[in-house]
């Protein structure tokens, strides 16, 4: 379901309740379209989420974390400036459409009593955020700078005048009389989604499609079913169903979403258990491009590097042959004549004494030909050993990119600092400026807890990977990895745990690793006293032997699961 004008009613009714004569404590803007407002409100802190991401606009309540800019924008300077420590007065649907006007109260520098006001408009890649001075109808400042050759209905710049945004058609479902919905119902010359769009403010499709579904399969009782439709939304039952590898959040039970349903408290409960893991991969995509960018780069050039190596180990082995023409022409070099382009001299190198066709360069005497060969062959055996380590640390580097590869497909945004420090470390990027993260203290491992109740730690990136294995981890606890791939190290906190730990935890290392989609994956399990960490290896990178392999099954509620385990202890 879309973000339409029935969960944002639903939503504001739910907030009201909950926030308004709160007082706003402290103001991030953590990403460039969304604010979040830490409002103190009924003995509690909560993060009010305002959303103009053209994808995943919303408003709500969220748990999320986050990190913040080092330099507040402009925006959030202007909104703290006028809004810290200003009371929630009210909190205002425009009509049913997915506009939201939050009003807040506030002593100036003088001591007066202003009026500021928020607006959150909700509408796709025309979404904003709004900070409006009431008295003068100004445009204090806007999360995106709208001018005339953008929009040539209205300017969102600071100190123009605000110009509503056009107001949806059709009638309010929640203040339309029983008169104008008996009519509209009545006269509808097919009433399908289009129809109930098209009439009714702020119905997204599958609210439409859904009222459409109940009113045609009972046509006799039209207004009775539209009337039951809204009652039950007066005690909604906020529901996420999950069909075919989609999600849809909804209000109530839609008959017309089938799949699995999960019911939530809240809306803003439901609302991150539908957003969290697609605004943050929509994240991620937006602030680690760079870093996938250059890793994937990296690794092209390595996979080509290693090509030619390997191409330069099938020349050498020419080198043989290269020693055996110089051998031919010195026994035969008086057979060779001077300024030819090649000789053809028996070869009793060969079983059959078949001749041999040996090229040769025309400006050089028959023995500096032979010589020539000979430093072929010497080139070629020595160089032998170079390419090989060349080889080896070719590979190393392919290996340890996939790796960050694979976690920065599956990072969350709290994440890419710290891969991007790594990266740093390991001079695969450079440092933008002498100024560092604002905050270099090591992100920690995730921790599960299994069915028996066992902790399993799982690093996220490589450097909680050695500080997990190499640091945290006792001699004694239990090891896993999925076998010869990029992935996560995991620990089980146990020297002796159940096979249900064991298998939980293979399935961890093998849903954190680069075969997350695959069926059967091999993890390698072994007591972390016999991990060893060569001198000088990159992160994350361990050698190992004696280990035992079992074979997990990726399993995303599992994974679910176990955390929600480790939340409640």
């Amino acid at each position: 379901m879309s973000f339409d004008g029935i969960m944002t009613h639903l939503v504001v009714c739910e907030l009201r309740n909950l926030l308004i004569g709160g007082r706003i404590n402290k103001i991030h803007q953590p990403y460039e379209q969304e604010l979040v407002l830490v409002i103190r409100s009924q003995g509690k802190n909560h993060k009010l989420l305002l959303s103009a991401h053209a994808n995943f606009a919303r408003l709500q309540i969220t748990k999320a974390e986050y990190n913040n800019p080092d330099t507040p924008p402009n925006f959030l300077q202007l909104t703290r400036k006028f809004l810290e420590g200003a009371i929630l007065e009210d909190i205002q649907q425009a009509e049913n459409d997915r506009v939201v006007t939050l009003h807040f109260l506030k002593r100036d520098e003088l001591g007066d009593l202003q009026n500021i006001v928020l607006i959150l408009e909700m509408m796709g890649r025309h979404s904003n955020i709004i900070l409006l001075n009431t008295q003068s109808g100004k445009i204090m400042e806007a999360i995106k700078h709208i001018g005339f050759s953008q929009n040539s209905y209205r300017t969102i710049l600071p100190g123009s005048t605000l110009v509503n945004a056009p107001k949806p058609k059709g009638v309010n479902p929640f203040s339309a009389s029983e008169a104008q919905i008996f009519e509209l119902l009545q006269t509808a010359p097919t009433l399908d989604r289009n129809y109930l769009q098209e009439n009714f403010q702020g119905l997204g499709a599958d609210s439409a499609s859904e009222l459409a579904f109940l009113l045609n399969e009972r046509p006799k009782e039209k207004l009775a079913t539209w009337q039951r439709f809204f009652k039950q939304l007066e005690t909604p039952s906020p529901t996420l169903t999950t069909n075919e590898k989609k999600e849809f959040f909804t209000p109530l039970p839609f008959e017309t979403l089938r799949g699995k349903r999960e019911n939530f408290t809240t809306f803003s409960e439901l609302l991150d258990a539908y957003f969290l893991g697609k605004a943050e991969r929509d994240r991620v995509k937006q602030q680690g491009g760079e870093l996938l960018r250059r890793v994937v780069s990296e690794l092209k050039k390595n996979k080509k590097k290693l090509a030619k190596l390997e191409q330069s180990i099938l020349d050498s082995e020419n080198a043989e042959m290269y020693r055996q023409y110089g051998e031919l022409l010195t026994t035969y070099l008086s057979q060779v004549p001077r300024g030819a382009t090649s000789v053809s001299l028996n070869n009793y190198y060969d079983e059959e004494n078949k001749s041999v066709e040996i090229l040769l360069n025309p400006a050089l005497s028959p023995n500096q030909n032979a010589q020539k060969y000979f430093q072929k062959y010497q080139k070629l055996k020595s160089g032998v050993r170079i390419i090989q380590e060349q080889m080896e640390q070719a590979k190393s580097e392919i290996d340890y990119l996939e790796s960050v590869n694979m976690q920065l497909e599956n990072a969350t945004p709290l994440e890419l600092p710290v891969i991007r420090e790594e990266l740093i470390a390991t001079k695969f990027i450079r440092q933008r400026s002498e100024k560092r993260v604002k905050n270099t203290k090591p992100s920690q491992p995730e921790r599960f807890v299994s069915s028996d109740g066992v902790s399993i730690l799982v690093g996220k990136n490589n450097l909680q990977n050695d500080n997990l294995t190499m640091k945290i981890a006792k001699k004694t606890d239990i090891w896993l990895h999925a076998k010869n791939i990029p992935g996560s190290h995991v620990i089980i906190q146990s020297d002796n745990p159940s096979d249900i730990t064991i298998t939980e935890a293979g399935s961890l290392a093998a849903y954190f690793s680069k075969y997350r989609l695959s069926n059967l994956v091999p993890v390698d399990v072994l007591p972390v006293k016999a991990i060893k960490k060569p001198s000088g290896a990159r992160p994350g990178f361990v050698t190992y032997v004696g280990q035992k392999t079992i074979f997990s099954t990726p399993d995303e509620e599992l994974v679910a699961k176990l955390r929600e385990n480790a939340n409640e202890k």
